[in-house]
């Protein structure tokens, strides 16, 4: 009897076991490393494609080869080097990509700048390390920067500089792109619930649970050497770009720099913003708004999103909040 008794518990656990696989969501998980970060993918399938891995890994490698400065031989690398007045053809990527910066940039009127990629590098923030430019050097970079000293065609298939010495650096919306088409890769496959993380930029899609749950979110507390969450939010169909100077900076004679370059003096902006999440239909433009509106500063940063009804969520030093009227009705 007790044999018999011993046997139905196993056979009862194994049953209650199946059932429970058979009835909880499954996934398939990616993972890897891009732009110098790494990328998480989620996806809610009960079919795992052992090709999925390799297709995103081979188109996160072909945006790299664009939108790189670290890459000599890169799209944007090629931009930088070529001359004034000549005419250059831009890929259907880069063309995308260049005309969403412009966007923003305009809107912003100059706070969004990737124009500004030689001060980037003066600063140790790009493809060189930190080092301590001369009021002269930040000047001359300044001088030579500007996206209005840009000109495109028509349709964004062309592009001409006016100054030869203008380096772009699209690190500021390159990672949004970057999510937004592997959105589009999973959409394609039929994919209708995932989520996708690039050092920080995130995506989701329909729902994590089989009840319609909404996908968690953690947004990063701002403050330097800190891994745990300010806040967890529920997402679903949504883009959701963090930015703040509390991860990418360094220290010289006892003053915090961060990679935020100021279109309007060269230098790394001081503002009192610690971290700004903009929530967007689109991962791009919600990676670019989040860099212009750490430049703003709160009051102008708010009044901004305000007047493009954008839905925007502030941290200050203090780690007080602050949401846009858009914002506020979602969280």
């Amino acid at each position: 009897m007790r044999i018999f008794h011993y046997i139905s518990i196993l056979v009862f656990t194994i049953l209650i076991g199946a059932l429970i696989y058979l009835y909880s969501p499954h996934y398939q998980i990616i993972k890897g490393k891009i732009f110098g970060t790494y990328y998480n993918i989620k996806i809610k399938t009960d079919n795992k494609d052992s090709q999925l891995k390799d297709e995103i890994s081979h188109r996160l490698a072909e945006i790299n080869s664009l939108m790189s400065v670290f890459e000599k031989n890169s799209e944007i690398s090629l931009i930088n080097a070529a001359s004034a007045k000549q005419k250059i053809e831009l890929s259907s990527d880069m063309s995308k990509v260049i005309k969403a910066s412009d966007l923003v940039y305009r809107q912003t009127e100059g706070y969004f700048d990737p124009s500004l990629g030689k001060l980037i590098d003066l600063w140790g923030f790009g493809s060189s390390k930190p080092s301590e430019p001369s009021d002269d050097e930040v000047k001359q970079a300044l001088k030579n920067s500007g996206f209005n000293k840009l000109r495109f065609s028509k349709n964004f298939r062309y592009l001409t500089k006016n100054n030869s010495q203008i380096m772009l650096n699209l690190s500021a919306i390159a990672k949004g792109w970057a999510v937004d088409e592997i959105a589009l890769l999973l959409d394609k496959k039929g994919y209708s619930d995932y989520v996708i993380e690039i050092g920080g930029e995130v995506k989701t899609k329909g729902f994590r649970g089989e009840k319609g749950d909404p996908w968690t979110i953690g947004i990063n507390r701002p403050t330097a050497h800190s891994s745990d969450n300010i806040m967890v939010i529920s997402l679903s169909n949504m883009a959701v770009a963090t930015s703040g100077n509390y991860r990418n900076f360094y220290s010289r004679d006892g003053q915090i720099l961060g990679h935020t370059i100021s279109h309007k003096t060269g230098k790394p902006v001081e503002s009192d913003v610690a971290s700004v999440s903009v929530f967007h239909d689109s991962c791009m433009m919600a990676d670019a708004y989040a860099t212009a509106i750490v430049a703003m500063g709160i009051e102008r940063g708010l009044q901004f999103a305000n007047r493009y009804n954008i839905k925007v969520m502030i941290f200050d030093q203090d780690l007080k909040r602050y949401l846009s009227n858009e914002a506020a009705q979602i969280l």
